[in-house]
């Protein structure tokens, strides 16, 4: 790949406006291979695949912000295709099912029999695109965390492990988790599950589709709100919530629900972080620009370690708390810029424009040794 093209060139051939490339260019989602000493890019077919990647998204209504985050990775063109080819797949999908409700609509008029409340329906559904986006988004977010933590982290037991080491399943026959995520808590399940009923839980739709394609009809995999759970009073044995808590609008609400639904003997295991988590990470990220804020609130004073016990205590008998002894030990710079611009502030839009100097500042930290602190409550009913 050694042809390079001005920007004219490149953006005839890409058929987008130069405008649009000096945009990109302008924002640092796009730089060139090369400048010239009078100034003048030069564009490369390397940079022509990561335009296609951009225009891509865009076209599948991804913001900036999002597609930021999706290029720091370090990935093939191969894996590139296919990611972009499950969107499309998955865009191609959400709108034959509006054609065909489209239709259903249609034919109903002429037969007089259209119901007004479908307009509900339909308004829905074409706002189904961007929850493709929002799914998405959370699994990749999810999966670059988890990765950061299975190999960098210091603990060889790892976190999920050492989660359900500490579940006692003794007796346990109805069980559901909340908040499933990508269901790696059960990735090495030993239980057989005959005659028992576990449920794994998640409000994102597409989280529970994920789930349920890994692990068939060993699990009951539904969409469930924490703070509207659906099921009968004291009808199962163990609840799980695996750093789910601090994320409910109403976090009282939530603990209540779960009460509701544990039988009277039963017991609920809660995870959460302690105010010294990561906090190396938080550090790292202000030191680069103060301005930078990796979280919207402490998840950790919502419900944490230090906290914790007084939330739960008047809904619970007994509340005990067990740690997870571990530390993160990073010597490559890619996996760290994959896990910040993956969380919930300002991150994408300060460090975006300047990703190859932000991963440059974090290669001259390395190795970074940062703090885990994270827990269980074991809360008996």
């Amino acid at each position: 790949m050694n042809n390079y093209y001005s920007t004219g060139q490149f953006a005839k051939l890409a058929n987008v406006s130069q405008r649009t490339i000096r945009y990109y260019d302008k924002i640092g989602l796009l730089k060139p291979s090369c400048i010239l000493e009078n100034g003048y890019r030069q564009y490369s077919e390397k940079d022509f695949i990561r335009l296609q990647k951009i225009i891509t998204l865009r076209n599948l209504d991804f913001s900036i912000e999002d597609i930021f985050s999706m290029m720091s990775s370090e990935e093939t063109l191969k894996d590139s295709l296919h990611l972009q080819s499950s969107l499309v797949q998955a865009k191609i999908n959400n709108l034959q099912n509006l054609k065909e409700a489209l239709d259903i609509a249609a034919s109903s008029i002429e037969k007089n029999a259209f119901d007004w409340s479908n307009l509900i329906s339909l308004v829905q559904m074409s706002q189904d695109n961007s929850s493709i986006i929002n799914q998405y988004m959370t699994s990749k977010n999810l999966d670059v965390r988890i990765a950061l933590h299975e190999k960098y982290s210091q603990n060889p037991m790892g976190w999920f492990p050492w989660l359900y080491s500490q579940i006692d399943f003794q007796g346990v026959n109805r069980l559901l988790e909340i908040g499933c995520g990508s269901g790696e808590l059960w990735k090495n399940n030993t239980l057989n599950l005959r005659n028992r009923e576990f449920f794994l839980s998640d409000s994102s739709e597409g989280m529970v589709s994920e789930v349920r394609e890994k692990y068939g009809s060993a699990f009951n995999c539904i969409v469930a709100d924490c703070e509207k759970i659906p099921f009968k009073d004291a009808y199962f044995d163990c609840v799980i919530a695996n750093h789910v808590l601090f994320y409910l609008q109403n976090l009282h609400q939530g603990i209540a629900e779960i009460c509701r639904v544990l039988k009277p003997d039963g017991v609920l295991y809660c995870s959460t972080y302690g105010s010294n988590h990561m906090k190396e990470i938080t550090a790292l990220v202000q030191a680069f620009d103060s301005k930078i804020t990796l979280s919207q609130t402490n998840l950790y004073e919502v419900f944490g370690l230090e906290n914790g016990k007084d939330i739960l205590n008047p809904y619970f008998s007994s509340v005990e708390v067990s740690y997870y002894p571990d530390e993160l030990i990073v010597d490559d710079a890619q996996p760290l810029v994959d896990y910040i611009m993956s969380c919930h502030g300002n991150q994408s839009e300060i460090i975006g424009p300047r990703l190859i100097e932000f991963k440059e500042f974090i290669q001259k930290q390395l190795p970074l040794h940062i703090t885990k602190e994270a827990g269980v409550f074991i809360c008996k009913k």
